[in-house]
């Protein structure tokens, strides 16, 4: 059995007994809440939280200075790092806007809403909530010790970037033992995080407990609602690859889809990126992509590149900030974005659980948003986790067919694409 049907498994059972308890035992159900299942759900949540600052940071270093000695091995590669960059802003801009339009437009019913709300109105505001002055006033850190204390994440990941490119202007001997000390730092970080994930089926059991307990039958209704909103993003994102491909790469829509779609299928059936390499090299030189191109730009997409990430990573927190009523202001909203738009280049070859963690949590503690429900989260994250990897994949392919044909290195394949080529 996989670790993520355990997780949904340990979350459906604590839902289930918490809401039973709740309507045939509730003095029973108070005290198991009270003296195990509420202390030990938060031991565990805390347990992933206590190296989510260590692990970003290193994960931070390593990508960004992959990025730059990337950026400088050529101009493909240079291209196609500033494309990325490109896509991620622009697709974390869209959340910014997109999501709340959602929340909006698809709310929560109201009952529910409330009996959450309740249920999670004990959880505590994360980090430092900042105000539209404060964003611009502590993007940069002046004691680094004091910002990682008080999970203050964007000022962490602006010195974590200049970090990075600080470090890849250092002799390749010092460059090398400095990016070997973070590697092994995000080493031994993601060896305790598997530790306490191991735990996880227990966490999220004592978690869901007490929501059942709370709320009843509600949190299956939210749950599903977060599912629909989060996974929302994941298909826009997916969806503008295709017009992408069609504009940057001067190919009919039809025929992107085509040649993409085995990648999508292997993308589908593995839920990984690096699984679908293989697919995506055939799919871009059918699309065009010699192998001198496609050989550079996607084991970088691969590795550092991932499209739907920011703009879902805000989307969760956004969601949080919706469940638990905590305003988002200007300056939440400025510091959710920077932080999810930098951290994903930090992001490198994670397990989807763990990527969950150490991508959301630094978003949401950026905005001030309580992390108690990514516990929760978590369990039902293999949904959206197939719109993350499918949209993705599919991102990678188009902007590998872009930068082929932007550098000169991409040639149509047929008559009736060299007639279009030259209309656009």
């Amino acid at each position: 059995m996989s670790q993520a049907l355990r997780i949904l498994i340990a979350l459906v059972a604590g839902l289930g007994v918490g809401i039973a308890l709740a309507n045939y035992a509730p003095g029973a159900g108070g005290f198991a809440l009270h003296y195990f299942t509420k202390p030990i759900g938060s031991a565990w949540l805390h347990g992933l939280q206590m190296v989510i600052v260590p692990l970003v940071v290193a994960l931070l270093v390593i990508g960004i200075a992959a990025s730059a000695e990337a950026a400088r091995a050529g101009r493909i590669a240079a291209s196609a790092l500033i494309c990325f960059v490109a896509i991620l802003w622009f697709n974390t801009l869209l959340s910014a806007f997109v999501t709340p339009m959602l929340l909006q437009l698809f709310p929560l019913p109201h009952e529910w809403a409330e009996a959450l709300r309740a249920s999670l109105s004990s959880a505590k505001v994360a980090g430092q909530v900042p105000s539209l002055s404060d964003f611009f006033d502590k993007i940069v850190p002046t004691n680094i010790v004091a910002a990682a204390s008080a999970d203050a994440f964007l000022p962490l990941t602006v010195f974590a970037m200049v970090f990075a490119f600080a470090i890849t202007r250092l002799p390749t001997e010092r460059r090398k033992l400095l990016l070997d000390f973070f590697q092994a730092i995000a080493d031994a970080m993601i060896v305790v995080i598997g530790w306490v994930l191991m735990l996880a089926p227990v966490g999220v059991f004592c978690l869901a407990f007490g929501l059942g307990m709370e709320t009843g039958a509600a949190a299956f209704g939210a749950l599903l609602h977060y599912i629909l909103i989060v996974s929302s993003l994941g298909i826009i994102v997916l969806l503008s690859a295709y017009p992408i491909a069609a504009i940057g790469a001067r190919m009919r829509i039809g025929r992107f889809a085509r040649e993409v779609l085995p990648s999508q299928v292997v993308a589908l059936s593995t839920s990984s990126s690096l699984a679908s390499l293989p697919t995506m090299l055939r799919s871009s030189e059918a699309l065009g992509a010699p192998a001198t191109v496609s050989g550079v730009v996607l084991p970088i997409a691969v590795a550092v590149f991932r499209a739907t990430s920011p703009a879902m990573n805000l989307a969760v927190a956004l969601y949080v900030a919706h469940l638990t009523g905590t305003p988002i202001g200007p300056g939440q909203l400025a510091a959710g974005i920077a932080t999810a738009a930098i951290t994903t280049m930090g992001s490198v070859s994670l397990p989807g659980t763990i990527s969950f963690f150490a991508s959301v949590a630094p978003v949401a503690v950026a905005m001030g948003v309580p992390i108690e429900a990514l516990g929760l989260l978590v369990a039902v994250e293999t949904v959206p986790d197939l719109f993350r990897t499918l949209g993705n994949v599919t991102m990678d392919v188009a902007v590998t067919a872009t930068i082929a044909r932007r550098t000169g290195d991409g040639e149509p394949k047929t008559e009736t694409d060299a007639l279009l080529a030259e209309e656009l």
